[in-house]
């Protein structure tokens, strides 16, 4: 099968099976917004490091919270990969604990000079409505900015949860650029669960 695809900029391009499609949004900010007080009843959410020897972990957090949405793109990644990315000291990885778990990831990535990018941001739904998405973001941008960058940026999509733009914007960041994404259906490919994200059915 060909690799490349003509998108209709004024209709509906059709994909072939076994592919899906997505549109990202990426944002960025300039300066550290006001900051804003964590709500009440999030004194129970703490904020882990996770070591660079817990990759499992981090996988484990990962599908926990990105199975909803089609996050893949760890999955994906050979292991020697993903270790690399755990060595580099300009990355650094949090787990959000509550209650003796693991409820939630942080991963901000600074290598580009000059540049933070809040790459993974997720929580579990059982806390989701508790305020610990504005907690988590509060503890984001106090770590990002406490770097010397001019820049702080994040990508969102059309898979994520619905209220994660709108999310982003409140926190301050602002729209910048809009692109479509195409891949491999990952429940196809076995990095997925095939009963995973009902709300986007497979077509093989």
């Amino acid at each position: 099968m060909s690799q490349s695809l003509t998108i209709t900029l004024t209709g509906t391009t059709d994909l072939p099976p076994g592919k899906i499609a997505t549109i990202v949004t990426s944002l960025e900010m300039f300066e550290r917004p006001p900051q804003r007080p964590d709500p009440a009843g999030t004194e129970g959410f703490s904020l882990e490091p996770i070591a660079r020897s817990e990759i499992e972990r981090y996988l484990s957090v990962y599908r926990l919270l990105g199975e909803r949405w089609m996050w893949f793109s760890r999955l994906t990644k050979p292991q020697a990969e993903i270790e690399a990315v755990f060595a580099d000291p300009a990355i650094t990885v949090y787990a959000v604990r509550f209650e003796g778990r693991d409820v939630g990831l942080l991963e901000l990535d600074f290598r580009v000079p000059g540049e933070g990018e809040l790459a993974f941001f997720g929580l579990d739904e059982p806390v989701v409505g508790k305020g610990a998405g504005r907690w988590l973001m509060n503890r984001a941008l106090a770590l990002a900015w406490a770097r010397p960058i001019s820049r702080f940026w994040v990508h969102t999509c059309t898979l994520d949860h619905p209220a994660a733009l709108a999310f982003y914007q409140r926190s301050g960041f602002t729209v910048f650029k809009r692109g479509v994404e195409v891949d491999d259906d990952p429940r196809l490919t076995g990095k997925l669960r095939r009963d995973s994200v009902t709300h986007h059915p497979v077509i093989a």
